[in-house]
């Protein structure tokens, strides 16, 4: 830690990052627009991107950088330019009605949001930077796999995903000083770059085959 800087400011900094991915993250929960619920995600990848690069200066792990930058090219620039040409190219910009209604999906991610908070209560003798981090952390995670459940169009089910993963990296970042070790932060951001490619282009199979995006329109294919 550099001694002219208060360690209270990194810790700050880091938590007011992590509120407002939290903050976006509620956004797409309730966002029906397909390009926007994209730069939504690029918006929350800055974010991540800030708190890695505040854990980087202020505690000299240089190594961390390297996660910056792959942040910003590869969530903030790359994944969301490549959902928005396959939402251009398949001309569908609005998510159909999802399977909750908005109210009511405000309400559960208030109750998951609360149930993130009791789950890294006993952790927070863990938690080395900023105050409630992990407890956002977890609730960008539980809030993503409802948001996947909830919505039936892929690309929305992929950025549910995509805030999924946010999430498991503010938690590792929460829980020790330096994060996951380079080579394991580098395995799941291309795990999950390799996995989103895919499933782009499954994505546009559904659409050439069944003229939607829905999901739920997979039932129909027999065996």
């Amino acid at each position: 830690m550099n001694p002219a800087i208060s360690p209270d400011i990194a810790a700050q900094l880091i938590a007011l990052f992590a509120v407002l991915m939290l903050v976006v993250q509620l956004l797409l929960v309730v966002q029906r627009m397909l390009l926007t619920s994209i730069r939504l995600f690029a918006i929350q990848s800055v974010f991540l991107a800030g708190i890695a690069a505040v854990v980087a200066y202020f505690h000299g792990a240089f190594h961390v950088y390297v996660v910056v930058a792959l942040t910003l090219v590869g969530k903030v620039v790359f994944l969301p330019w490549l959902l928005d040409r396959q939402v251009r190219r398949m001309n569908i910009i609005q998510e159909i009605e999802p399977l909750v209604n908005f109210p009511t999906s405000m309400l559960i991610c208030g109750g998951l949001t609360l149930l993130g908070y009791l789950v890294a209560r006993p952790f927070t003798s863990l938690e080395r930077l900023g105050n409630n981090t992990l407890a956002v952390a977890i609730t960008l995670v539980l809030t993503g796999f409802f948001l996947m459940i909830n919505r039936r169009k892929a690309i929305t089910q992929v950025l549910a995903l995509l805030t999924v993963e946010n999430g498991v990296m503010l938690a590792a970042v929460a829980l020790t000083t330096y994060g996951m070790p380079l080579v394991v932060e580098l395995g799941i951001f291309f795990d999950v770059l390799v996995a989103v490619m895919i499933l782009g282009i499954l994505v546009y199979r559904i659409r050439e085959t069944f003229a939607s995006m829905d999901v739920s329109k997979l039932s129909q294919l027999k065996g």
